[in-house]
């Protein structure tokens, strides 16, 4: 009985989570931002103010408030890739009515978001999710995750604007950081780039090639970080593997590169 009730308690122990850690899961902030919460002392456990970093607590049984309002459940967390088609919003709703990645998942009872946005005109991966951390590291450029895209131009670029791509482009809205250019076929579409950002302005590829006089006939996402579009068809979605899960995670600098 002794021991018993000792592997219920280490149990329950390990099952404990930082409380940073619980808030930016639960979609309330980023961890870093949690962490300020915590601080400021806007962040109650069952009652009592917590401003201690590194407090820990279950997250199925703790009463958690930030600014005395109840943080939502843990829910299970949902990771879907899908091959968004053109004409598709990358959006949970739209007030036009038209179609969202959202409307094309079946079967899924968590709420889950798109991460970043692929515009309506454009067609590949698109990553969907209920985990707010990691959502948030693919889109920051500060964590360098990247994304290929292959793209087709209405004729063959010149080695000037080849390099203008790849050394960065003034746009409206500042220089774009510098990108991976790679010059592949001209078929019955157009000539094709591959095209390697950290970035992901609003149709920023579009208005680069644009700027250099190359206007984008298609686009297409084709990874986000190691996650890759694989043998998906248009309109078709699928869970992440653990072991896609864990790759797309160490690049988004939450799992050591070594583990």
């Amino acid at each position: 009985m002794v021991w018993r009730i000792f592997f219920s308690r280490v149990k329950a122990a390990m099952e404990k989570q930082r409380l940073q850690k619980v808030l930016a899961a639960g979609g309330v902030a980023s961890r870093r931002r949690a962490e300020e919460m915590i601080r400021q002392g806007r962040v109650s456990v069952n009652g009592t103010v917590i401003t201690q970093m590194g407090f820990r607590v279950d997250p199925r049984t703790d009463r958690i408030c930030v600014d005395g309002v109840p943080i939502e459940r843990p829910r299970r967390p949902v990771y879907v890739a899908l091959n968004k088609p053109v004409g598709v919003i990358s959006s949970t709703r739209d007030p036009q009515g038209r179609k969202t990645v959202v409307d094309l998942i079946t079967g899924v009872s968590e709420r889950i978001y798109p991460v970043g946005r692929l515009d309506a005109d454009s067609e590949g991966l698109v990553l969907l999710t209920n985990d707010g951390e990691l959502a948030l590291r693919l889109m920051h450029p500060r964590y360098g995750v990247k994304k290929l895209y292959r793209v087709w131009v209405k004729s063959k670029p010149t080695r000037w604007a080849l390099q203008a791509l790849e050394e960065g482009v003034m746009l409206s809205d500042g220089r774009t950081a510098p990108a991976r250019v790679t010059l592949g076929i001209t078929d019955e579409i157009g000539t094709q780039l591959q095209i390697e950002l950290s970035e992901g302005r609003n149709r920023q590829i579009r208005r680069m090639c644009e700027a250099v006089g190359y206007p984008v006939v298609r686009l297409r996402r084709e990874k986000i970080g190691p996650l890759s579009l694989g043998s998906l068809r248009q309109g078709q979605w699928r869970h992440l593997s653990p072991a896609e899960l864990r790759l797309l995670r160490r690049a988004a600098g939450l799992e050591p590169k070594n583990g």
